[in-house]
């Protein structure tokens, strides 16, 4: 590996860690020697990269720190691609658009030569089976999401019986064919899946959900169990 890209993959894996990364991580995941580790660090401080360092504990990128997006490997434009062509054929229609305004940011930063793997990936996704209709716009169910607001809902349940809900609002989940609203239900008292096509009707509260949402939606994922193995 050239020194410049190992430099740029030490910031990599510094900027995906919350936690401070020791030399043997680095040096095992580069496949190098801890000796080559400690000089390239030294080179990254002293081109003013801001990693902070102890001994015996690791190493930490500043947040606020960041590269130019001109050095994606094969693989991480195909990942990009890939994440594109999903939410283009699953999402909604705003997050539709904001995945191909993404990919027309990448097109423009990307030198001529990687161009044409973003044009044509090698990783692909299949067409979408086709989705049933939103009665709600999700892109304003993902603002009361981030303002960590309350909402009111009437849902229309499997049997056809219409209940009113007041629900705090968490994720939404992007199917095959249908997009899903996870929340914690005030009735029910405990997590519910709502299907955005048999929403009938929503009203965004002035009321903050009482608790954190990161910890709530925290909880919410350890209730959830891992997929078979095949």
């Amino acid at each position: 590996m050239r020194k410049a890209d190992r430099l740029f993959q030490i910031v990599q894996i510094l900027r995906r860690s919350s936690r401070p990364v020791t030399a043997d991580t680095i040096a095992e995941e580069l496949e190098t020697s801890k000796r080559s580790v400690y000089r390239d660090i030294a080179a990254l401080i002293g081109q003013r990269v801001p990693i902070r360092g102890e001994a015996g504990i690791g190493y930490v990128l500043d947040t606020g720190f960041d590269l130019p997006p001109l050095m994606f490997t094969a693989d991480e434009i195909d990942a990009v691609a890939l994440g594109v062509q999903w939410v283009a054929g699953h999402a909604d229609p705003a997050l539709v658009r904001a995945a191909r305004d993404v990919l027309a940011k990448l097109a423009a930063v990307l030198p001529e030569d990687m161009r044409g793997s973003l044009e044509d990936p090698s990783a692909r996704t299949p067409p979408a089976w086709e989705s049933a209709a939103d009665r709600v716009d999700a892109g304003a169910l993902r603002n009361a999401i981030r303002a960590a607001r309350k909402i009111a809902i009437r849902y229309t349940d499997p049997s056809g019986r219409e209940t009113d809900r007041t629900l705090w609002p968490l994720v939404i989940g992007y199917m095959d064919s249908v997009r899903v609203l996870i929340g914690w239900c005030e009735l029910r008292e405990d997590f519910r899946t709502f299907r955005l096509d048999r929403i009938n009707a929503v009203i965004f509260l002035a009321d903050r959900i009482p608790t954190d949402p990161r910890a709530l939606r925290r909880k919410w994922r350890s209730t959830l169990r891992p997929p078979p193995r095949p």
